[in-house]
């Protein structure tokens, strides 16, 4: 069954330098119910500009699913444990999901 609306879902993306930084962040989410299930992608090549240079560099990407009322808490614990200056931290609102998925997210975020 698919819900029409999901306003209260979001997917958060970030980007981390290692698997060894990737684990020990979504741990943490997980732990502290910021996030119901985060997805560690390996291999993403990012190419970006930064102070003045081009870089090309590998990293992991964090698919964070969450509710909208933990993504506060869950940007401050991205914050104080990526070792970047300024992470990407991007939240897309989910606007249609299974409506089960989403309950789920729910109830694993709830504090």
């Amino acid at each position: 069954m698919l819900a029409d609306t999901a306003p209260d879902a979001l997917v958060v993306l970030c980007t981390c330098p290692d698997e060894a930084t990737a684990t020990g962040i979504a741990t943490a989410l997980l732990a502290e119910k910021l996030a119901a299930c985060v997805n560690c992608v390996a291999g993403i090549r990012s190419m970006y500009r930064w102070d003045g240079h081009i870089r090309d560099d590998t990293e992991v990407l964090l698919v964070i699913k969450t509710s909208a009322a933990r993504y506060g808490a869950l940007e401050a614990l991205l914050r104080v444990q990526h070792p970047y200056e300024m992470p990407e931290i991007i939240a897309l609102p989910v606007v249609a999901g299974a409506a089960d998925y989403l309950h789920w997210i729910r109830q694993a975020t709830s504090p």
